[in-house]
Formats: C-alpha cells, structure tokens, sequence
C-alpha cells in the first residue's frame, strides 16, 4: 500500500503518479523517479522528474502569468496564502506522514515543520497589504514616488534535511509580493519539498502557471539557475554547490538568495550546568540524525568541565533509540540514503584512525546510524574541520575563554553558535566575540521561526536574509517614478 491511496487528503495518487506540477499536472521530459522510504526501502510513490526543457517551459508561462498575479489586490493575493495556511493545517497529519516517511523525521520534528510551515503562511500572508513605498521630496509641479514591485519570476532550489518548511520560506513570501515561482525540491523527497505545496496553493486559488514545481537532479538546477525568464535564485543546500549555484546566477546577473551549511560551534564554559549543558549538545548534534544545517558539529569545552561534559554527553547519546520512525518510538530515524551514509562513516572512521576516542555509535544498520561522541579530537581532524551532516559530536577541549574563541572562530562558516554558562552577562559578552550571523545563550544551536533574520555569513551564506519583514528585501526591488504637470524645459 502507498502513503498516497487515499484520494480525501491534499494528494490523490492517479492524478500525481508520475507527474509534475507546470500550469496543472503534467508529465515531464525527464522520466520518473521511484520514491522509496529511507527507513524500510518500500516503495512511496512514483514521481515526475523535470529536465531542461521542462525548466525552459516551466519558466516561459511563469514569466506569461506573473504580471496577472502582480496586479491581482493585495488583499486577494492574501487570502490565497491564508487558504494556503488552513489547508495545511486540516491535512496536518498527512503532511507530517510524508515527513517521516519520505524524509525519514520522528513524528515530533515532522509535527513542528508543518508547524513551523504554517507560519511561514501567515506571515507572508501579511505581507501584501505592508505599505511598500515612500513619497519622495521633489520639486514645484513635480511628484516623486518610490514603491517595491515584484522581482518577476523566482527560481527556488530547495534541499531535503527540511523540505517542507524550507520551500515554504522562500515559496510563500515571493508569492505574496506578486512574483511567479519555479520551485525544484530534491529528488529525495519531492512530495513533501514540493508536490504537497503545489495541491496546497492549487485548492487554495493560486491561478494556474504562477507555481511551478519540478523535481529534479542538478541538471535542471542548472537550467534553472541560468534561465533567461529567471530575475532570482533562492538556494538552500550545502555550501559546495551553492557557490557553483552563486557563480552560474552571477555570471547571469540574477539576484541570489545563499542559504549554505554549518559547521556550528557549542561551548561549554567552566561555569557552566553541566547537565544541562549536555542535554543541550546532544540535542544540538543528535535532533533529526545530525541532518541540520544549524547542527551543533563542534562542541568547544574548557578543561574543567570537560571530563564530565563527555561523560553526560556520552551517556545521552547511549540511551537514544534509533529505528523506524513510522512503527517505533525512535529518538532518531535513519539518514536520507546510502550516500550519506557512507560519507558520515568514512568520516567518523578517519577521525577515529586519526587518534580521537570513540566514547560511543560509530556503528550503523543499513541507514540507521548510532549517535555517536567522539573525544580527543583536535582541530584539523575530519570530523572537526567537515560539515558530517550526520549524528556526530566531536568534542575539543580547550583551556580558557579565549581560546574557546579562537577555535570557534577557526571556520570558514558563519551560521550559528551556542554559548552554556552560568552567567548570562559572560556569554553575551563571549557571543559579541564569536563570527556567526547568530548566536543563542544558554540553549543549543538548532533555532528559527517565521519572524527573525535568519541567514549565514562567510560560507554559511551571501547576507541574505528569511523571515518576516526581510522578505521584502529579498523578493522584491525598488522603482522611483516621477511625473510633472507640463514637461520640463532642458538646455538642449
């Protein structure tokens, strides 16, 4: 039986199987991909896959439709993304169940991404009715105005770790603004990074060809990268390809959203609650099989805690259950597939066989991976310098504040950092030290919602920024009109 039998929910499987969604349901020129579920290797669903051709097709009506949806009112724009909010919210449960499925989530970090997606909804549904211009100061006779118009057509490369929530976030707020959207979930989870957004928007009025979606590989990411139709990329992924995602927008002179990895550093200081503390690094590292971008993946303790810190943090990590997260009560369900499997083993063995200790993991069963601790860990190990991606926590252990600094600061990411002490004045001060676009006090690296400036910096990112009012800068561009009463009279 497939997750998609039903035909009462937001899916119906005759009417998706092997198919995209490009101005209605249609098959595309790129063949179709088998969806199997990470944990047990069944068989999902049977999906459409996009190629260039379907992105040049995709692109060209977005392009034909968006000056419709850009004039449509304000308050009808809307109304279509608060529809958009309620769908989600009745088929909640269907959603979530492709979040754990498809993607391989516990059904608690599935229930708070379609959470956290319908916020995204509501916010953006905010957004067409801001006041989106100034009245300029201007001469006798002269009227000088400057407003945001939308960008035209969007391109939205979104990943798998999140595919819901971080198609959304960038889906929903260009939508709103009146821009078309061409959105390309990761072939690993189509449906639940794609597929449920396009029954979503379509039930709730969005007219037909202002949302594309095209799964797809890298071939069709490119194609959408430089498509002529295309104003902007936003990308979310791993920071490799985004740069070749940032020199192939570049060259074309689009506008570039980068939201790339982590490599996100937690430091314990001396004054620290220890178990607390622990209880925050592992959640940090271990929540969704490490499979985070804000992953808590280099775990800075000072000398005196540190034998205790490992300690607790090994203990935790021992007592997580790691299963199937659709039949058992797991803590982490598996990772996405072979490949990632095989990259965070590798890793976790060439650190170990290059003289850090195994406290516990380092073990796996088909694509279920232990969580696992690793301690005398220095800095220019694998599982220190790399992104893992995967359920790992290497812990350097360090004799001060100061250096606490510098190792943290010792990246080339800049996403996020987290900061255990007993005293909240110090770690303010220590955060004000460290080189990342955020930083949480007394709590674990992993955080975000609907309302903040959430983005990187260095490699985690380019300074663009999601959330709330950011939207407007990133999704729309600012024309200044004038007009005069009778023209003006010039000296030539």
């Amino acid at each position: 039986m497939t997750a998609v039998e039903s035909r009462t929910g937001l899916l119906d499987a005759d009417l998706v199987r092997g198919k995209v969604f490009s101005g209605g349901w249609t098959t595309s020129h790129g063949g179709t991909a088998e969806i199997t579920e990470p944990a047990t290797g069944q068989a999902l669903i049977t999906v459409g896959l996009a190629d260039r051709h379907d992105i040049r097709s995709a692109a060209a009506l977005a392009a034909a439709r968006q000056p419709a949806w850009a004039a449509t009112p304000a308050v009808e724009r809307a109304a279509v993304l608060r529809r958009a909010a309620q769908l989600l919210t009745d088929h909640r449960a269907e959603v979530a169940r492709w979040l754990v499925r498809e993607g391989g989530a516990v059904p608690g970090k599935a229930d708070a991404e379609v959470g956290s997606t319908v916020d995204e909804l509501w916010v953006a549904s905010s957004l067409p009715t801001h006041p989106h211009g100034h009245l300029l100061p201007a001469d006798r006779g002269q009227r000088s105005t400057a407003r945001r118009v939308p960008l035209g057509v969007v391109g939205v490369i979104s990943p798998w770790n999140f595919p819901l929530l971080l198609a959304t976030r960038a889906v929903a707020p260009a939508l709103a603004l009146g821009n078309a959207v061409v959105l390309k979930p990761d072939v690993n989870t189509p449906v639940a990074g794609g597929l449920l957004l396009a029954a979503v928007f379509e039930q709730a009025g969005l007219p037909a060809g202002v949302l594309h979606v095209l799964p797809g590989d890298a071939g069709p990411g490119a194609a959408l990268t430089t498509d002529p139709d295309i104003a902007m990329i936003a990308f979310t992924g791993s920071t490799a390809v985004g740069r070749q995602v940032g020199a192939a927008a570049g060259g074309a002179l689009k506008r570039m959203s980068l939201e790339l990895g982590g490599n996100n550093a937690l430091i314990v200081l001396d004054d620290a609650d220890v178990v607390a503390a622990s209880s925050a690094g592992a959640f940090g590292s271990f929540f969704h099989q490490g499979q985070v971008c804000m992953t808590a993946g280099r775990h800075i303790v000072l000398a005196d805690v540190a034998d205790e810190y490992l300690d607790r943090l090994t203990q935790r990590a021992a007592a997580l259950r790691v299963g199937d997260p659709w039949t058992t009560d797991a803590d982490l369900g598996p990772l996405i597939n072979e490949r990632q499997l095989r990259r965070v083993d590798q890793i976790v063995r060439d650190t170990v066989a290059a003289g850090a200790t195994l406290h516990t993991g380092g073990t796996h069963e088909e694509l279920f991976y232990r969580p696992t601790v690793l301690g005398g860990v220095s800095t220019d190990m694998p599982a220190w310098t790399e992104e893992v991606f995967g359920p790992v926590a290497p812990v350097v252990v360090v004799r001060d504040e100061d250096e606490a600094v510098a190792v943290a600061n010792n990246t080339d990411y800049g996403l996020v950092a987290a900061v255990q002490t007993g005293d909240v004045a110090r770690g303010a001060a220590l955060a004000e030290r460290l080189t990342t676009a955020i930083v949480h006090v007394n709590a674990q690296t992993i955080d975000d919602n609907a309302y903040v400036p959430f983005g990187g910096r260095g490699g985690s990112g380019n300074g663009s920024r999601y959330g709330a009012l950011h939207s407007w800068d990133e999704f729309t561009q600012w024309r200044w009109l004038t007009s005069r009463d009778v023209p003006a009279a010039y000296p030539f």
